[in-house]
């Protein structure tokens, strides 16, 4: 079975475990990860090892990862006195991941060696911003956050990181008319409508998974072979 979640935002790692056991997900299954496991809540690195343990688990880059490595100046020392000591470019580039939640993923990091935060960065650095996977006879691209300046003559390879990581679709985008369902998360689907919350969002050319665990609900998993849902 193929299964997809996007947006943990440092849930908290045992409640998760305990969603993919309620489904029974095994060895045999796969699990895509649309981005953003780290920031705001306080599991998030540990969620970020988790998947880098996990042969059946396959990561894609959020926008709050790309953060992380766009801060990867504070990583050689992260003390009080290492930040407070930034400037210019590198204090605005801090200051808008802190302000977008990182401190939990920082402090979380301050407390790991070198080496540890090193490993982390290098699976980050060749972490994938999009995949295209066929389940059965449906096709599908996941990624973040949709397809930014969307045109349908448009290879994926052209697509910009920004375009697939800070994009936000309305009820209205709409992308392929062929078949193929682009799943994404980033934009909690409650700012979609309020009978969206904790719910998915399914639009005729996309799907936003994105069930708002940044705003303290819980993350969904959305089974691809027969496209159940899965609320906690």
């Amino acid at each position: 079975m193929i299964y997809v979640t996007s947006d943990l935002h440092g849930y908290p790692l045992e409640k998760f475990i305990d969603m993919l056991k309620s489904v029974n997900f095994s060895e045999a299954d796969t699990l895509y990860i649309l981005g953003d496991v780290i920031d705001r809540g306080k599991d998030g690195i540990k969620l970020l090892k988790w998947c880098m343990q996990q042969d059946n688990v396959e990561f894609i880059l959020g926008n709050h990862e790309a953060m992380l490595l766009s801060c990867d100046f504070l990583f050689d020392e992260i003390t009080d006195s290492s930040i407070a000591s930034l400037n210019g470019k590198k204090l605005d580039i801090f200051s808008n991941w802190q302000a977008n939640g990182g401190m939990p993923t920082i402090e979380a990091l301050s407390a790991m060696s070198k080496e540890e935060i090193k490993y982390i960065l290098e699976y980050l650095r060749e972490a994938p911003l999009f995949e295209a996977i066929s389940v059965g006879d449906r096709d599908f691209i996941l990624c973040h956050s949709g397809l930014g300046n969307f045109s349908k003559d448009k290879k994926l390879s052209q697509y910009t990181p920004h375009e697939l990581l800070w994009t936000r679709p309305t009820l209205y985008t709409d992308y392929f008319d062929n078949g193929i369902t682009v799943i994404f998360g980033h934009t909690p689907t409650v700012f979609l409508g309020e009978k969206y919350t904790r719910r998915a969002c399914f639009s005729e050319t996309w799907i936003n998974i994105d069930t708002g665990a940044a705003l303290g609900y819980a993350p969904m998993l959305l089974r691809l072979d027969d496209m159940k849902a899965f609320y906690f």
